[in-house]
């Protein structure tokens, strides 16, 4: 069995735990793992190393050798599918089946969202397990019984039974609560947004059925090109509501997309007072008065008085505060603040980048400080800024520092200035990790005045 997992989601709804730079795959939301490595663990249950393919944004490529390489695992490059732009379900899924049937040959793939919470039992490999047997003849879908009503999923009516499994009767919508209960009461399933899918039968039915899809990928030049063509669309609109060759299998495991704030709040351990709290950071810590039925996820000293059934989420340069219930609408806030062009959409105060990382630590009109961390034996691009100058001075360390084709290094305490205009590069050459405070000073601070020269990491 093959292994196709989806990774290029933005994770719009968990704002502003989650960033677009940074999206809620790849937060270590419980424990040491984020979301996508805890989805490769169970790819490993049915797939080899060599036979585990990735879509994600071309964004997010260093983010996912990163989370690779600390599992100690290093995939083919063809493995690694970077999407120029985000098309929904539909265009990722039918990018990498096409890639799996060009390596591989005709075969049977497990398709993966990497943003869900999943417990990997035998259960789960059993339901695996039904899904091969029947693959070769229907596109299968999982899903899960109903633990009470919801109204954030979408269900599955289960028709004729099949071996270990059921065909498709119908796909529904996200219902509203009178129609939820009804749904649960009538042995309908949630819809996990997992697949497994033979990847002839896949193709053939893409063909059929979405045969713009088809034809963009057919006879574009090139991947970019297919993608400008392709409409966003779902693979449950797309093929999975249209075709005749639906089958469900049931999954009878925990599992929870985590696609709201709500969603986490029932992860959660709760305290006597039906509180749940996530301390980020070691200067987090909650005190509660009064308080109960709340999520609370800060990363500093939070105190609620009299509160309930509220959402109160804090990073270090935003706070959300909702009531419980009304999560699904934090979209609408990550939408405004994204037409605004606010940065806080894209990325926390900080940021990681394949050398490393930086965290914006105080920032006015014409200055912005940060701490850059370098990893042993990187180094950033030979760049150029036209409208700030930089001043660094190494706190742990050494610095190799390239300026105008001079090299010198610099150790705790030491420092140098980059004029703007002027050629710079910035490496760690020793065996710990590098700490330097940079202060710029300009016009214009923003991130993309940036002249890159060269760049290990083949960055435009």
């Amino acid at each position: 069995m093959k292994t196709l997992i989806l990774a290029g989601g933005k994770g719009t709804r968990l704002w502003p735990l989650s960033r677009e730079l940074m999206p809620k795959q790849f937060i270590r939301m419980f424990d040491d793992y984020s979301l996508f490595q805890k989805t490769i663990q169970r790819a490993l249950m049915f797939s080899k190393p060599n036979e585990i393919f990735i879509v994600t944004n071309e964004k997010y490529k260093f983010r996912i050798l990163d989370d690779l390489r600390e599992l100690g695992l290093e995939l083919p490059e063809e493995n690694l599918l970077l999407e120029p732009v985000g098309k929904n379900t539909l265009p990722a899924i039918y990018w990498g089946i096409m890639r799996i049937e060009e390596i591989f040959g005709d075969s049977i793939v497990a398709v993966l969202p990497s943003d869900h919470l999943i417990e990997a039992d035998k259960n789960y490999e059993k339901a695996f397990r039904n899904a091969e047997r029947i693959a070769h003849d229907y596109l299968v879908t999982f899903g899960i019984k109903p633990t009470r009503p919801h109204t954030g999923y979408g269900y599955i009516k289960p028709g004729e039974r099949l071996e270990g499994g059921y065909r498709v009767a119908e796909f529904k919508e996200k219902p509203d609560l009178k129609t939820a209960k009804r749904y649960v009461e009538e042995g309908y399933y949630w819809n996990s947004g997992m697949f497994m899918f033979d990847t002839e039968l896949f193709i053939d039915e893409v063909k059929r059925l979405a045969p713009e899809i088809y034809s963009a990928f057919e006879e574009a030049a090139t991947i970019r090109e297919a993608y400008e063509r392709v409409q966003d669309i779902s693979v449950d609109y797309g093929i999975m509501e249209k075709t005749d060759k639906a089958a469900v299998v049931p999954l009878n495991v925990y599992w929870n997309d985590l696609g709201s704030f709500d969603a986490i709040y029932e992860v959660l351990e709760k305290d006597k007072n039906g509180n749940a709290v996530k301390i980020r950071g070691r200067k987090g810590y909650h005190v509660g008065i009064d308080s109960r039925n709340n999520l609370i996820m800060t990363e500093r000293l939070t105190a609620t008085v009299g509160v309930e059934d509220l959402i109160i989420i804090d990073t270090d340069d935003a706070l959300l505060v909702a009531h419980r219930g009304d999560s699904q609408k934090v979209k609408e806030v990550y939408k405004r603040l994204k037409d605004k062009g606010d940065e806080r959409v894209f990325v926390h105060r900080t940021a990681y980048r394949p050398w490393g990382s930086y965290t914006i630590l105080e920032e006015g009109e014409r200055y912005k400080i940060k701490r850059l961390t370098v990893l042993p034996g990187k180094k950033l691009s030979l760049q150029m800024h036209y409208h700030r100058s930089e001043h660094w001075v190494v706190v742990r360390g050494t610095a190799k520092v390239f300026i105008d084709g001079e090299e010198i290094l610099l150790r705790p305490g030491e420092s140098t200035f980059i004029p703007a205009g002027v050629v710079h590069r910035l490496e760690n050459p020793g065996k710990v990790v590098l700490e330097v405070i940079e202060t710029q000073i300009g016009e214009y601070l923003g991130e993309d005045d940036i002249v890159r020269f060269d760049d290990d990491f083949g960055r435009e």
